[in-house]
């Protein structure tokens, strides 16, 4: 088999199962909006775009920017380009009005404004009955193929390296701009069309901020170092975020980055097929609770990857997802104490019958430089 006609029946492949949800929800087509979804169905990765999903035929509306790549990226799809000069939401709008019966229309409401839809109403007419039916695309992108594990485990192991290359590169007097300057840039040199997510380098009080934005803060003697980063490679994301100490580390802190390291391999040990991911995220709290620390642990375990960089499922509390074999999740405990720092640690795992396999691969172990 050819590489196109592999990449027809794969797409393809997505396109039959996306119809037996479709018709599970009561619902005869789908009009996709949200782009990563498109790009999974299509190939397509315009920044412009709807897709029509119909029983027998699949349409992709963009516009005259996206002509060339439009029908290069979906060539191999079964896709038909349709170059709107409406309007998108007008071209899609006027195909449903064709119809010869009133039809079911599926869509995601979260990815819709008001405008938008009633832009859609005034094109298609009383031709459509609209069904909302939130993340039918988002349960197919949850189990990654062997193409797509294969793809996430390169963009793993491009940040592994990257997080490596930079190692030599923290000591103090570095901003944590440069530092994420460095981080990106060095992607880019290997591949990486971009960055998952805005850089996080965070230092000193600043590692306790959980999500803070690199500043022009200079790194200091004696001070954490909190490094997230992650990489997109071939349209997948990965997300990796390690933790350093520039100077000797007093014993707290010791204490701290072993109860985290032992937080996240219980939480590495509790996922399987068939686990709730409620329970990997209460594994990875009741080791903190042990060390007394679970108060300052602020956000869920982990996350789903892919395409984009959170995905389904969320390994957080009261999350009832059951995990199956081909999801990609993070797995990232942390813990955050003012006037001490933040640590923390994430890799990418992929869940297999056996449990989970690391993606990522840069070293756990605590690092003082």
């Amino acid at each position: 088999m050819t590489e196109e006609s592999v990449q027809q029946s794969k797409s393809r492949s997505r396109v039959d199962r996306l119809r037996l949800l479709l018709s599970k929800a009561g619902a005869d087509f789908l009009l996709v909006f949200h782009l990563p979804n498109i790009q999974y169905l299509s190939g397509f990765s315009g920044s412009a775009g709807l897709l029509l999903v119909e029983p027998s035929r699949v349409t992709l509306f963009t516009d005259s920017r996206y002509t060339f790549q439009a029908i290069e990226e979906v060539a191999d799809s079964g896709v038909t380009v349709t170059i709107a000069k409406g309007g998108l939401l007008r071209a899609a709008g006027e195909s449903l009005k064709k119809r010869r019966r009133r039809i079911r229309v599926a869509y995601a409401s979260p990815h819709v404004t008001v405008a938008q839809k009633r832009a859609l109403d005034a094109a298609a007419g009383n031709s459509v009955r609209w069904v909302d039916a939130l993340g039918l695309v988002e349960r197919l992108r949850a189990i990654k193929d062997g193409s797509e594990l294969a793809l996430m485990a390169s963009a793993a192991g491009l940040i592994s390296e990257v997080f490596h290359f930079v190692l030599p590169r923290i000591a103090p007097g570095i901003t944590e701009l440069s530092l994420a300057a460095e981080i990106e840039y060095a992607m880019k040199q290997r591949g990486a069309s971009g960055p998952s997510f805005e850089s996080i380098v965070a230092s000193g009080p600043r590692s306790a901020w959980a999500h803070a934005r690199p500043s022009s803060k200079a790194i200091g003697k004696n001070e954490l170092v909190v490094l997230d980063q992650g990489a997109i490679l071939h349209g997948y994301c990965s997300d990796m975020t390690r933790t350093v100490f520039v100077g000797r580390a007093p014993d707290k802190v010791r204490r701290m980055y072993e109860a985290v390291l032992e937080a996240q391999e219980a939480a590495k040990s509790a996922i399987r097929p068939g686990a709730s991911a409620a329970a990997v995220d209460r594994a990875a709290r009741q080791v903190l609770k042990r060390h007394s620390l679970a108060r300052f642990f602020t956000h869920s375990t982990g996350h789903g990857l892919g395409i984009e960089v959170h995905e389904m499922p969320r390994l957080g509390r009261g999350d009832r997802t059951v995990l199956e074999e081909g999801m990609v999740v993070t797995v990232e405990p942390g813990v955050y104490i003012e006037g001490v720092g933040g640590i923390r640690i994430e890799d990418d795992v992929v869940v297999t019958a056996a449990g989970a396999v690391n993606l990522t691969k840069a070293a756990r172990e605590f690092l003082e430089l």
